[in-house]
């Protein structure tokens, strides 16, 4: 069962882990992942790194992918090299996405797609991967949308968002924490980012501790972003369904069910 946590070293990271970690800007990437590098050799896993692998870990690595150099989305070759290392008899796949301002994903979206996508995959596969923020220059809200996504935290700065979006089985996103008017902007791009690569979005509400007015419009403003897309939101208290009716969002025009 995966569970959101924070972590107090990258020794604690297990299988299907999806960690965050944040570096002050004077602090080096590979300070803080080289003995997760080593530790592939250890436990027998194949060493992938997304974006740049500092020069000091070698050949520990096996491989370096590029993201705007892909063929197909950044998912469809972690699981093309997941089961290569499953083939070539390789424990699990080890993962480190390394990002700074100037190499990461064109636009804000883009990067939210990209780390939705490995969290999908780090649930679905049991993989683990660890992202690393570094570099002076990130703006505080991207970072925000970034951690949200992620169920484990590490770092300089480890405190936990006030909500989280995690992959929980193959055809579902748990909710859990507070979306009020603080995190309501982070919340309505994740659903968008979603609703880009599904039809249908399915949401377990049953950690969602509190949902305000400014949650429940960022949810009806991302349904209705774009067509033929619904959300499904699961395990949603009376409450709950009651405010989403009273505030007049409960019509055929927005795109959301409230389930119980």
């Amino acid at each position: 069962m995966r569970a959101a946590r924070t972590l107090a070293t990258l020794d604690e990271v297990g299988a299907g882990d999806h960690v965050c970690q944040l570096l002050d800007p004077a602090e080096e990437v590979a300070d803080h992942s080289r003995a997760f590098v080593a530790d592939g050799a250890l436990f027998g896993d194949k060493v992938l790194v997304i974006g740049t692998a500092p020069r000091e870990m070698g050949e520990r690595v096996q491989l370096v992918l590029d993201p705007a150099q892909l063929d197909g989305s950044l998912l469809t070759a972690v699981r093309r090299e997941a089961a290569a290392a499953d083939r070539e008899g390789f424990r699990s796949l080890r993962v480190l996405h390394h990002v700074t301002p100037a190499g990461r994903p064109a636009g804000g979206e883009e990067l939210l797609r990209c780390e939705l996508e490995l969290e999908e995959f780090a649930a679905d596969s049991g993989a683990l991967v660890v992202c690393v923020y570094s570099g002076a220059g990130w703006d505080a809200s991207m970072l925000d949308q970034v951690r949200c996504v992620h169920p484990q935290h590490l770092g300089s700065r480890p405190v936990s968002p006030a909500f989280g979006v995690y992959r929980t089985g193959r055809d579902g996103w748990m909710v859990n924490g507070v979306i009020d008017a603080d995190g309501a902007p982070g919340f309505g791009a994740i659903l968008r980012t979603l609703l880009a690569q599904s039809a249908t979005v399915r949401l377990l509400c049953q950690d969602l501790e509190f949902f305000d007015a400014a949650g429940m419009s960022a949810l009806a403003d991302a349904a209705r972003s774009l067509p033929d897309r619904k959300i499904l939101c699961e395990g949603t208290n009376e409450t709950v369904r009651l405010v989403w009716e009273l505030s007049g969002f409960a019509v055929p025009s927005v795109p959301v069910v409230m389930a119980p």
